[in-house]
């Protein structure tokens, strides 16, 4: 069952997947081998290297089963709520209800992709105006109308105010199609004026009393509409257990970031690392299932860095990235350079943090949407890219641009600026389309040039 430790291709994956029965391989309902997903039109697997792992194979097949489960939950009667942009706060309140459940439509960006842009869903948003001058989430424009890839939610939420201007332009011509969107706001974070009472947020950041009131009102109607939703009150005693599961997954995800960044030799590749940090805003549909892939991730790690295994050269220069690809094939184009990912910030790392339990309920989920990366400045979120940076002993820094998007304009100078003044750290900004091929050479050269100026010695 524990093969040495390696990546392999999805190829290698068949004999694996085999082996692994023979050996008495017990799995969930959504398990099997991994090559049926190509068959279901995610093709960019065949050109993955993949991590050997039964728990990776329980990672994989969880994350690609997503559309399955949402239509067994709809069979089974649960009402869907799709809740876009906001990153881990509204998902906590639906699943703190019986029979709801929450996905983030958003996730679409990655399916051009994934089923290496057989799906036409660009074409679908051109077609409706959405073009390549937006960011590659707008692919999610083209799953609503072409009706395809997740059912269509029995409410959809969407946060608005200080967020991705794309994003929310996209949202408003998904409205014009007729899809009724429940907007709510969350505003620019700001510092507290010597007037203001100031709070303490997740993360460290602070912001004015009177804002996390503010957003405490805006999530109160959110709460309101799940409610008419279930058609049964979301009261303060459920909400408080669905922010205990919550940070329960939160606390995986930290444990495993710690384990992983700080291990002499990388006992998880950057793929499953992504995958496995994306869990942590809607929890993949199932938060129970969630947790339990993460537990038996966690320990396949835990096992791996006790007897000294891992997937790579013990001497990768050790990267910090921030943003999420569009094309999951450079990570490993990383490791392939020479590179291991040793800390992160994918645009949600507010949806790590533990969620403060000592205070009401509302109150504290106010607090985790306002320490949102993208509700601040980007000077915030430098600091905080540098401070972890710092702390797991990067030697490097990647700024992923994401085409398109109106957020990625200024902040990477900013984020670089930083990271040089007060590091001393080499940055590369590179900006990551849904399909990297044709660019990939030049990606190549870039990220070893950064590999080499970061592994010199002085």
């Amino acid at each position: 069952m524990h093969a040495r430790a390696r990546q392999i291709s999805l190829d290698e994956w068949a004999g694996r997947y085999e082996q692994l029965r023979a050996g008495g391989l017990v799995e969930p309902w959504y398990g099997g081998p991994l090559s049926r997903h190509v068959a279901h039109g995610d093709t960019r697997l065949l050109h993955l290297r993949l991590d050997n792992s039964p728990a990776a194979l329980r990672l994989w097949n969880f994350l690609l089963s997503e559309e399955d489960r949402l239509k067994e939950f709809r069979a089974s009667g649960h009402k869907i709520v799709g809740v876009m942009k906001d990153l881990g706060t509204t998902p906590i309140l639906a699943f703190a209800l019986p029979k709801v459940v929450a996905f983030y439509p958003d996730g679409a960006w990655w399916l051009p992709c994934v089923m290496e842009m057989s799906t036409a869903l660009l074409e679908a948003s051109d077609a409706l105006g959405i073009d390549e001058s937006f960011c590659p989430v707008r692919a999610m424009l083209g799953a609503f109308v072409k009706g395809c890839h997740f059912p269509i939610p029995d409410l959809l939420t969407c946060s608005v105010g200080a967020t991705c201007d794309d994003f929310s332009a996209i949202a408003q011509r998904l409205e014009a199609l007729g899809y009724r969107i429940l907007w709510w706001e969350v505003p620019h974070r700001r510092r507290a004026d010597k007037s203001e009472l100031a709070v303490t947020l997740p993360g460290g950041f602070e912001a004015p009393r009177s804002l996390v009131d503010f957003v405490g009102g805006e999530l109160t109607r959110v709460r309101q509409a799940l409610e008419e939703l279930a058609g049964c009150p979301l009261d303060d005693a459920m909400l408080t257990e669905g922010i205990a599961q919550a940070n329960r997954v939160r606390a995986l995800l930290r444990e495993l970031r710690e384990v992983c960044f700080t291990a002499s030799i990388c006992p998880l590749g950057a793929l499953e690392m992504l995958i496995a940090e994306m869990l942590a805003i809607h929890f993949c549909s199932d938060r129970g299932e969630c947790i339990a892939v993460l537990e038996e991730l966690l320990t396949e790690v835990k096992r791996r860095v006790a007897q000294g295994q891992g997937v790579l050269k013990s001497d990768q220069v050790r990267v910090f990235w921030v943003n999420p690809v569009a094309d999951i094939q450079v990570m490993n184009l990383l490791e392939e350079c020479g590179g291991r990912i040793c800390g992160t910030d994918y645009l949600f790392c507010h949806a790590l943090d533990e969620i403060p339990q000592d205070l009401p309920p509302m109150e504290a989920l106010a607090r985790m949407a306002l320490a949102d990366p993208m509700a601040g400045a980007a000077q915030d979120r430098a600091a905080r890219i540098c401070r972890d940076a710092r702390r797991w002993g990067c030697q490097a820094v990647v700024v992923s641009r994401i085409p398109g998007a109106s957020h990625c304009a200024s902040e990477g100078d900013v984020i670089a600026e930083a990271v040089r003044s007060r590091l001393g750290l080499p940055v590369l900004e590179i900006e990551v389309p849904p399909l990297s091929d044709s660019i990939r050479p030049s990606l190549r050269t870039r990220l070893e040039a950064l590999i080499e100026t970061a592994g010199r010695p002085g």
